[in-house]
């Protein structure tokens, strides 16, 4: 429903908090074939990091947009960097028309939409898959995180 990956990011940060550790968001998009229209350049440049990455590098990161480093970090999501080595809590996974190449410069794990049916994912909650057609309209939190 987004045209391009900077607006279609909501489908990773705003299902995030109910991901388990160590667990994947697919965002299905094969229509998308730009990280951004408006950005897109700076990305390439920078990649999808958590924030840490950026923190730990100010002196190499401080000209860019801080637009676009928000961007990448909200689309990485939470993790780590401790001594030159980036972890992230979950992988983001882009099947989208971007190619695997572009979607390695940028540190995000590419998957071929022509191999997923998302029907397949379809009421499987109780395997601890959790589908989500429009994933970017709602933010989701975990009942037991609410105060």
């Amino acid at each position: 429903m987004y045209e391009d990956l900077w607006t279609g990011a909501k489908a990773m940060y705003k299902v995030e908090p109910v991901v388990t550790d160590e667990g994947e968001v697919i965002i299905y998009a094969p229509h998308i074939t730009e990280f951004s229209f408006t950005h897109g350049r700076v990305i390439e440049e920078i990649g999808y990091h958590v924030r840490g990455y950026f923190v730990a590098q100010w002196d190499r990161f401080e000209s860019v947009p801080w637009v676009v480093l928000a961007h990448s970090t909200h689309l990485k999501g939470i993790g780590s960097y401790v001594d030159g080595v980036e972890t992230t809590r979950i992988r983001v996974s882009l099947a989208s028309s971007i190619s695997p190449e572009r979607c390695a410069a940028v540190n995000l794990t590419y998957r071929d939409p022509e191999t997923i049916d998302p029907a397949e994912f379809a009421g499987r909650e109780d395997e601890g898959i959790l589908m989500l057609p429009r994933a970017g309209e709602t933010l989701y939190r975990l009942e037991s995180a609410r105060p």
